[in-house]
């Protein structure tokens, strides 16, 4: 199981995304651009003593990234989305998954979409646009480690 962090805007959002997956032994991309500074200066003060428990692989656009996971053979690329029908827990996830978040602004543009392998979303209320990316990354990502047997022993 890994994350993909697509050109996160918000440093606190991401801090908190990359705390949880230190914790959970999740790895973590991030592709650039991001909206603050992704120094290793600054991550590790964002992530005090976390910072030597994290896999952190930065990659400098899209297109890097996709060519990395391509030639690293790794797993499917599943979009947590509002842009999708099919809820996640409806997904038979596999250990090999990449969870990708998009832009809080922005979401994934549409060639990101399109490149993905399966799209999900977390059922809300009517009325509702969505949830903080980190909420969503840790409530997929749970679920996703508790079908495969993921978590920490």
């Amino acid at each position: 199981m890994r994350l993909a962090l697509y050109q996160p805007d918000i440093p606190q959002n991401t801090g908190t995304m990359l705390r949880m997956a230190a914790c959970l032994r999740i790895p973590v991309d991030i592709i650039r651009p991001a909206g603050f500074d992704l120094s290793d200066r600054a991550l590790s003060r964002a992530l005090m003593d976390y910072a030597d428990h994290l896999d952190l692989t930065r990659h400098d656009n899209w297109p890097a990234f996709e060519a990395d996971r391509i030639k690293g053979g790794r797993g499917r690329l599943v979009a947590l989305t509002t842009k999708s029908e099919a809820s996640y827990l409806d997904l038979s996830f596999e250990p090999s998954d990449i969870l990708l978040l998009g832009r809080e602004s922005a979401g994934l543009p549409d060639d990101v979409h399109a490149a993905c392998d399966a799209r999900v979303k977390i059922p809300m209320a009517p009325g509702t646009r969505s949830l903080n990316v980190a909420v969503a990354a840790a409530m997929v990502t749970g679920e996703a480690l508790r079908q495969t047997g993921g978590f920490c022993r």
